[in-house]
């Protein structure tokens, strides 16, 4: 299908939790099943940066950088003989309220909008990443510290499993699901020091997914991200 949105994502800040599976089965999409790691059912809450945004080769004046906070899980679709990976997305937040029209119109996504900033810096031995959005006149934050030197993801790990997701799926009713292809290469990370999380997540994201975001999460880490392309919308 034809490249509906390019651009660039970066810093991606991402925070990983075990959850019960049986809180995600009214969420899981028709056709898709979801997608276990080592035993352990993931969400993720993902903090980062779209850059150099471009809607069908055009860029939009005001919403070509802004940032995004999403919670998403994992699932997988077997498309012929194959496994096709992908994510579901619980809700995205955005700075920009076009941003999340297009989004939920073309891909029946759960967008909404929110004021946000972010602080980014670099330095010869430590970048700073932070993302901010603000919720019922309080502002929640994502924050980490790392070492700027950016390794491979190994093979095999943990943050494979999380990052080499290629495909996104919404569940439109109890008879329809809405597919997309995301293309990117793959992600180098970068060694985290330390991070803070405070998110208002039960009443952002309601009672199971905020008791859930209320604990540790059992891995952080930071991607350095890459240029991506995400194609029309298709339906299984």
């Amino acid at each position: 299908m034809k490249k509906f949105l390019e651009a660039e994502w970066q810093n991606l800040a991402i925070a990983n939790y075990e959850i019960d599976p049986k809180l995600l089965s009214k969420h899981i999409p028709r056709g898709t099943e979801l997608d276990i790691w080592n035993g352990c059912c993931y969400v993720s809450l993902v903090a980062f940066m779209f850059v150099n945004t471009k809607v069908l080769g055009f860029s939009i004046p005001f919403h070509i950088n802004f940032e995004e906070v999403n919670l998403r899980f994992y699932v997988r679709y077997k498309h012929e003989n194959e496994w096709r990976r992908g994510v579901v997305f619980v809700k995205e937040i955005v700075p920009k309220p076009m941003i999340s029209f297009v989004a939920n119109t073309v891909y029946g996504e759960h967008y909404h909008t929110l004021p946000m900033k972010h602080n980014i810096s670099s330095g010869l031995d430590k970048l700073e990443v932070e993302y901010f959005w603000k919720f019922k006149h309080e502002w929640n934050h994502f924050k980490v510290i790392a070492n700027p030197e950016e390794k491979p993801i190994l093979h095999g790990s943990e943050a494979e499993f999380i990052t080499e997701h290629y495909w996104g799926y919404t569940r439109i009713n109890d008879s329809k699901t809405s597919q997309y292809e995301v293309e990117h290469p793959r992600w180098n990370q970068y060694k985290l020091e330390s991070y803070d999380i405070q998110c208002n997540a039960v009443q952002l994201y309601g009672e199971p997914f905020g008791e859930c975001l209320s604990q540790k999460p059992v891995s952080v880490m930071l991607a350095k991200g890459s240029e991506v392309s995400v194609r029309r919308a298709g339906k299984i």
